[in-house]
């Protein structure tokens, strides 16, 4: 007796069938079939990708990890049981979530903690067994186990992990030999080119999917060195880890993250190129670390408003908030208000470049380093250091720092009312005490100020590139600026340690 389907499935069945079924009922001749539709791929396309699957599927892994249980009691409690580890968005997710919400609301009997799974893939880069995937796939995990395209499933060690490029090295040891898969040119592909991928999706085994390059240079703002590649290849929850390919079966990216309103594909993944994550393979491979070039300076954009305060032409390359007196950039004479526009004979079109082209700087290189300063080019030389593991400091202080009860003289420029730094004001706003400069006490509503994010206990350090001292140093500089045609004025300006700059548009001489 041939097994049922499921009786939503026979329904869709029976409505997509439901026209034949009437045109068969009717008696009508039947209607003369259509011309058959010119082909939409364009002529270069392959006609299959079955070879490269073929061929590169077993190089591509799925891992699977056990996790310590959540710290801070029991999985049970007011809420209900916490939901098992299956896959997310899995049918048997989805069943255990609406049991526990039946669930809540119900005394519930305390269970001791357990621990959780996670899924993700991964492909081999080494016949002696380096496996790479993310590091957000295995970091935490207490127990790593690797599942080869055949079911041979081999305990994993954990080589070594890189958080900045989320990117992790693996090691397992096989009795059968490996198929590794080769590295690819990222910097290669173009935008449009086909691209392949293989990976876990929900857990649920080898999946072959294909799209193209859809974006180059993606920053999504996880990491410090994001250059992520965009392919409307479905990438799904599981596939992090998992190789992206070009048509000649190499790797040229490796599968990261998605953008999803739905937690599932709509056709906006990224991956990490292999520009990018090769080196970081090779070094967690061979040492178990990174190791990077470090300049010592903090930087943001340059936006149009920056551009036309420092009288420069366009808006690009990085400008410089603050400078390690000890690191390369201030030993090699960088200040403080520098736009650096090329490092090492690269260009600098955007701040978030920089970090990246010192990081992949060698260590103890002494490199070329352009700059605009006041105006003008200047050239100098920097000798790359590395970077150090900082620990995180907990800077105290809120964004709503109340207001002072201290009462001093305040002066009204630009919407902001401004006052000289008191012991008092000090206290109150939890300013440093190296900090100099005149401290914010109020923002006008709807005022500019407001609006670029200003607010009460902001200290202005600079205006113009010059110092501020008094509310009365502000206003004679922002005075200066419009004797000047400027537009705005840049000010910088410091909030819980950390500096940055602020263009003030000061057309308008109202307070």
């Amino acid at each position: 007796m041939a097994a049922s389907a499921p009786a939503g499935l026979v329904a869709a069945l029976l409505v997509l069938a439901a026209p034949a079924f009437a045109q068969d009922a009717g008696g009508a001749p039947p209607a003369p079939a259509a011309p058959p539709l010119a082909s939409a791929l364009p002529p270069n396309a392959p006609p299959t990708f079955a070879d490269l699957a073929e061929k590169q599927v077993d190089a591509v892994v799925f891992i699977s990890t056990t996790q310590a249980p959540p710290q801070g009691g029991p999985q049970a409690g007011p809420r209900g049981p916490e939901v098992p580890g299956f896959p997310p968005g899995s049918p048997f997710e989805e069943f255990f979530r609406e049991f526990r919400d039946r669930q809540r609301g119900q005394p519930q009997q305390q269970q001791a903690p357990r621990p959780t799974a996670a899924l993700g893939s991964g492909f081999i880069i080494d016949p002696a067994g380096f496996v790479v995937t993310n590091s957000h796939v295995v970091s935490e995990a207490t127990e790593i186990s690797v599942t080869m395209h055949d079911g041979t499933k081999l305990p994993a060690k954990l080589v070594g992990v890189d958080g900045p490029t989320d990117l992790a090295v693996l090691k397992v040891e096989s009795k059968k030999p490996l198929v590794a898969a080769p590295w690819g040119d990222s910097e290669a592909l173009r935008v449009g080119d086909w691209v392949v991928a293989i990976g876990n999706p929900f857990g649920l085994g080898g999946s072959v999917t294909a799209g193209i390059l859809s974006a180059r240079q993606r920053d999504i703002q996880q990491g410090p060195y994001d250059d992520y590649l965009q392919t409307d290849a479905s990438i799904n929850r599981g596939n992090s880890g998992g190789p992206l390919y070009n048509l000649n079966g190499e790797v040229i990216g490796i599968n990261t993250a998605i953008y999803s309103p739905t937690g599932g594909s709509v056709g906006i993944g990224f991956a990490i190129p292999s520009s990018v994550a090769r080196p970081v393979v090779e070094q967690l491979r061979d040492h178990g670390q990174v190791r990077r070039g470090w300049l010592g300076v903090q930087v943001q954009s340059v936006t149009p408003d920056i551009a036309e305060s420092l009288g420069m032409q366009e808006p690009a390359g990085a400008l410089v908030t603050s400078v390690s007196p000890e690191g390369p950039a201030g030993k090699g004479g960088v200040r403080q208000g520098d736009v650096i526009t090329r490092f090492n004979g690269e260009s600098i079109e955007h701040m978030r470049e920089l970090p990246r082209i010192v990081a992949a700087t060698k260590i103890g290189s002494a490199v070329p380093l352009e700059l605009v300063r006041e105006g003008k080019a200047e050239t100098l030389t920097v000798t790359v250091g590395e970077l150090e593991p900082q620990e995180q400091v907990a800077l105290s202080g809120s964004s709503g720092a109340p207001r002072p009860e201290t009462t001093v003289d305040s002066k009204q420029v630009l919407g902001l009312t401004l006052s000289q730094l008191t012991p008092g004001l000090r206290d109150s706003f939890s300013i440093n005490p190296d900090v100099e400069g005149v401290v914010v006490t109020e923002v006008g509503d709807a005022s500019a100020a407001s609006e670029r994010g200003i607010e009460a206990g902001d200290v202005i350090v600079e205006a113009g590139q010059e110092p501020v001292k008094t509310p009365e140093d502000l206003n004679r500089l922002v005075d200066d600026a419009r004797s000047q045609g400027r537009k705005t004025v840049l000010m910088l300006l410091s909030r819980d340690g950390d500096l940055r700059y602020v263009p003030m548009p000061i057309e308008d001489r109202k307070g």
